[in-house]
């Protein structure tokens, strides 16, 4: 079990586990996991770490198919600029290796922000705490266990 699912237990947060083996060679994780579960880009969401002008360290999920806005981040979070946050930070923050971060059980807690896009969908679904495993959980979930804001985070309207 990993610290996502012991904390999703934890909240009695109805989930879904599904599982795929992960190719090493393949570091395109979200896309890997889309194909890997028949599952559409808009509705498996990656976790990245951005770190803002202030040096706070914040999460955001977005739909694999999009690409982040860090104008739109750094907007949301009431920052001058955001980027994204280095990789070793990022695991170090988190306890998890990238392609394997979940926005559940992390290390530290941090502010999160999720894509609006989720709001309207019955169920999302985002990596479980290790390479090759997703949960699916409502979007609200995400508000219960993390407080997280549902704003505009890509391009997409």
């Amino acid at each position: 079990m990993t610290p996502a699912i012991h904390a999703l237990d934890e909240a009695n947060i109805q989930y879904q586990l599904l599982e795929y083996s992960h190719e090493r060679s393949n570091d395109g994780f979200g896309n890997e996991a889309v194909e890997k579960l028949g599952l559409s880009d808009d509705v498996v969401f990656k976790t990245l770490l951005v770190q803002l002008s202030s040096q706070e360290i914040i999460v955001c999920l977005v739909p694999v198919g999009l690409s982040l806005n860090l104008k739109a981040v750094a907007r949301a979070a009431g920052a001058k600029k955001a980027a994204l946050a280095p990789i070793r930070t990022a695991e170090k923050r988190t306890g998890y290796v990238t392609g394997g971060i979940s926005p559940f059980g992390q290390l530290r807690e941090h502010r999160t922000f999720i894509d609006k896009s989720a709001f309207p969908l019955n169920l999302i679904y985002v990596s479980a705490g290790r390479r090759g495993l997703e949960v699916c959980v409502p979007p609200e979930a995400f508000s219960v266990l993390l407080g997280a804001t549902f704003v505009t985070l890509t391009d997409y309207e």
